[in-house]
């Protein structure tokens, strides 16, 4: 189930010529809009930033292996309740 009050943001920011976020494949409209979007909405955005993800990740191999280990870093912090997300 969708916990609306997670944000898909891995701390990865960085935009595209599209406007879409490398780390988590939002677009930018998606990302600022996120506090006041419905948790239908975000349930939506999650969805479409999953498959931006894969789609990214599919053209660069180098963008996959940041991303694999920018999450297991953010894995790591929460392990060590360093994250504070």
């Amino acid at each position: 189930m969708f916990n609306s009050n997670e944000s898909p943001c891995i701390g990865l920011c960085t935009l595209n010529e599209e406007n879409l976020c490398l780390g988590c494949g939002r677009a930018l409209n998606e990302i600022t809009d996120w506090h006041s979007s419905s948790d239908e909405e975000k349930s939506g955005i999650c969805q479409r930033a999953q498959e931006r993800v894969a789609l990214l990740e599919s053209n660069s191999p180098t963008l996959s292996e940041a991303r694999k280990m920018k999450i297991e870093a953010l894995r790591q912090d929460i392990r060590n309740n360093k994250f504070k997300g």
